[in-house]
C-alpha cells in the first residue's frame, strides 16, 4: 500500500480542488454592508415572482411585470416599457403549450435605468427575461436573473453615483424565440446608446455560474472580468462549445453588434429545468449569490470605467478553481506547445525509444475504448423507446456516476497493470499531443485544456521529484474532474463520451507517479466496475419517469 502513497495523495487533494470549484458560495445574509450583493435579499424577489408560472400573455406574466416595475421605481430608475406581439411561430408554441387558440399575445420588455453622472457616455445593460415556459414557476429560469439584476442596481446605487447610465432590460417572450430581445435590439433607440451587456441565464436550479459566452473579438472584455471578479466562474472551452452547438438566449440579437458583451448561467440541478419544481424552496441560493457576485464586481467595474472595453484579438480563458481567472493571448498556446515537444523530445534523447509505441497504443486505446463503453453504457440506459429531454436531466447525476464508472473500467483494463517508464509516458502523450496541435490550430481559445495538462506532464517527466509530480497530478486530475463534471451537466445526456479526453489527460498527469497494480486485483475491480455502472444504466432505463418534467413534454428529443 505503501507504493499508492504519493498518488493517493494527489488523488485526495484533487478530490478537494475539485469539490471547491464546482460548489457555490455560501448565500450572504440580508444585513450584509449595503454595496454587497445578497443572495438572501435577493431571494425576497424570487418569492414574489416565481409564486407562480407566468408565461409571456398571462394575467400572472402582468403580475409579476408589476412588481418589477415597482422595484425598478424604488430603486430610482427612470422606468419605461416596449411593447409588440408574439410572431406566428411564438403563438404556435404558446398556443401549443396552452391547447388553445389565442391570437398573438403582447410582449412588453422592462426597462430601467439608474442615472450616471456622464449621461453622453455608453451605457452598460443589465439583461435577463421575466417570462417562463407554460407550467413553471421560473425560480432560476429566469427568476434568479432578474432578482440579481434587482439587488445588484441596489448594491450599485449604494456605491454612489457611478460614470455612466446602468440599464435594467427585463426582456418578454424569451421562451418564445427570444421575441423581445429580438425587439429591443432591433429597432429599440436605446440601443445605441449601449456599450457593453451582461446577460444572466439559468438551466436547472444550483451548480456554480460560469461565464460561457462573450462578445467575438473579446481580449479587452474579459482582461475586465479577469481584474474584477473575486470568485470566477469561466472558461473559453465553454464559449466555444456553445458556440457550436445550436443554443440560444437574449444575448443571440445582441452579439450581432459591437457591444462588449458578457452571458453568465448555472445548469447544475439541471432535472428542474422548465420545471413545476422549479420552485423558491428548490432555487439553491449560493447558486443565486454565486451569478450576483460575479455580475455585481463586473458592473462595478464597467460602470467606474472611462473608457468601457472596445474589440480586441479573442484571449484564451479560464477559471483556475474559482480562485482567479488565468488569461493569455492564443499565440502563447504555440510557445506552450513547442516547449511541451522540446521536453518530450529530451526525455527520448536521454532514455532511448524503448516504450514508445506501447504507450503511444495504450493512450490511443483509452481514449477509444472509454468512448465506446460509455456510448454502449448511454445506449443501455436510453433503451428502445424514444428518450424524453427533461427526464433525461433528471438523471444526470446518475448518468455522472455510470460515466466515472465506466471510465475506471477503461483505465483499469488498459493502465492499471502498467508501470510505465519516462518514455512509456511520452509515448502515452503523443496522441494527447497531435490532438493538442490540432485544437491549437482549429480551436485555439478551448485548446488550453490539451495544451497546459500537457506541457504540465513534461515538466513532471522532467522534475523526477515525487512532490513536483504529485502537485502535477493533483492539479491536473482536480481540473479535468471539474470539466468532467462540467460536460456531463451540459452534453451528458447525449455525449456522455466527450469525458473521454478529460479522463486521458487525467491518466497521462499521474502515470509518472503511477506503480501498476497486481493483474487478478486490477481485473477484479474492472468487473466490479463495469458491473456497476451497467446497474446505473438499467436503473435510469427502468425508473419511472421524472416528476420534475415540464409539464407540456411528452417524448421531445
Amino acid at each position: 500500500m505503501k507504493k499508492f502513497g504519493p498518488v493517493l495523495v494527489a488523488l485526495v487533494i484533487a478530490v478537494l480542488l475539485t469539490l471547491f470549484a464546482t460548489t457555490p458560495p455560501r448565500a450572504i445574509p440580508a444585513n450584509a454592508p449595503a454595496q454587497s450583493f445578497s443572495a438572501i435579499r435577493a431571494m425576497a424577489d424570487v418569492q414574489t415572482i416565481a409564486k407562480y408560472p407566468h408565461a409571456t400573455g398571462s394575467a400572472e406574466n402582468a403580475v409579476v411585470r408589476e412588481h418589477i416595475m415597482r422595484r425598478m421605481e424604488a430603486l430610482g430608475m427612470e422606468v419605461s416599457t416596449s411593447t409588440g406581439l408574439i410572431d406566428a411561430k411564438g403563438t404556435k408554441r404558446l398556443n401549443h403549450w396552452s391547447g388553445r387558440n389565442d391570437p398573438p399575445a403582447s410582449l412588453v420588455n422592462l426597462i430601467g435605468i439608474l442615472p450616471g453622472k456622464n449621461r453622453s457616455a455608453p451605457s452598460v445593460v443589465l439583461m435577463s427575461h421575466h417570462d417562463t415556459v407554460w407550467g413553471s414557476p421560473g425560480a432560476a429560469d429566469d427568476t434568479a436573473g432578474v432578482a440579481a439584476s434587482l439587488e445588484i442596481a441596489r448594491a450599485i446605487r449604494a456605491r454612489g453615483q457611478q460614470e455612466r447610465d446602468l440599464v435594467m432590460l427585463v426582456t418578454d417572450g424569451e421562451e418564445l424565440g427570444l421575441q423581445g430581445a429580438r425587439q429591443f435590439w432591433a429597432d429599440h433607440p436605446l440601443r445605441k446608446s449601449v456599450g457593453a451587456v451582461i446577460n444572466m441565464e439559468a438551466r436547472g436550479g444550483g451548480g456554480r455560474t460560469t461565464l460561457f459566452q462573450t462578445s467575438h473579438q473579446n481580449g479587452a472584455a474579459m482582461h475586465v472580468y479577469a481584474d474584477a471578479v473575486r470568485r470566477p466562474g469561466a472558461s473559453s472551452l465553454a464559449a466555444f462549445i456553445y458556440a457550436v452547438l445550436p443554443n440560444d438566449s437574449d444575448l443571440t440579437p445582441v452579439i450581432k453588434h459591437d457591444y462588449a458583451a458578457y452571458n453568465f448561467a448555472f445548469i447544475g440541478r439541471s432535472g428542474l429545468y422548465h420545471s413545476p419544481m422549479a420552485t423558491p424552496d428548490n432555487l439553491d441560493q449560493g447558486s443565486l449569490q454565486d451569478m450576483g457576485g460575479q455580475v455585481l464586481d463586473l458592473t462595478d467595474a464597467l460602470v467606474k470605467a472611462d473608457r468601457l472595453p472596445q474589440r480586441a484579438a479573442d484571449a484564451v480563458f479560464f477559471d483556475l478553481f474559482g480562485i482567479f481567472t488565468v488569461i493569455y493571448p492564443v499565440w502563447l498556446g504555440w510557445v506552450m506547445m513547442t516547449m511541451a515537444a522540446g521536453g518530450l523530445v529530451l526525455v527520448v534523447r536521454q532514455d532511448g525509444t524503448d516504450g514508445l509505441t506501447a504507450g503511444a497504443g495504450r493512450m490511443l486505446a483509452l481514449i477509444l475504448g472509454s468512448a465506446v463503453i460509455l456510448f454502449a453504457l448511454n445506449r443501455l440506459s436510453l433503451g428502445l423507446a424514444p428518450a424524453n429531454y427533461y427526464d433525461r436531466l433528471a438523471a444526470i447525476p446518475r448518468l455522472e456516476v455510470m460515466a466515472a464508472l465506466g471510465s475506471l473500467t477503461a483505465f483499469l483494463v488498459l493502465f492499471a497493470t502498467w508501470r510505465p517508464s519516462r518514455v512509456g509516458v511520452v509515448g502515452a502523450a503523443l496522441p494527447l499531443f497531435i490532438f493538442g496541435l490540432a485544437a491549437q490550430a482549429l480551436a485555439p481559445t478551448a485548446a488550453y485544456f490539451v495544451v497546459l495538462p500537457l506541457l504540465l506532464t513534461t515538466f513532471a517527466l522532467l522534475a523526477r521529484h515525487a512532490a513536483v509530480q504529485i502537485a502535477i497530478m493533483a492539479l491536473v486530475g482536480g481540473y479535468m474532474l471539474s470539466l468532467g463534471h462540467q460536460l456531463m451537466q451540459g452534453v451528458g445526456p447525449t455525449l456522455p463520451f466527450a469525458v473521454a479526453l478529460p479522463l486521458a489527460l487525467a491518466v497521462l498527469s499521474a502515470l509518472p507517479l503511477w506503480p501498476g497494480i497486481e493483474v487478478r486485483r486490477a481485473r477484479v475491480i474492472a468487473v466490479a466496475a463495469l458491473l456497476g455502472a451497467s446497474s446505473v444504466s438499467l436503473w435510469v432505463l427502468l425508473d419511472a419517469p421524472a416528476a420534475s418534467r415540464a409539464v407540456y413534454s411528452d417524448s421531445k428529443q
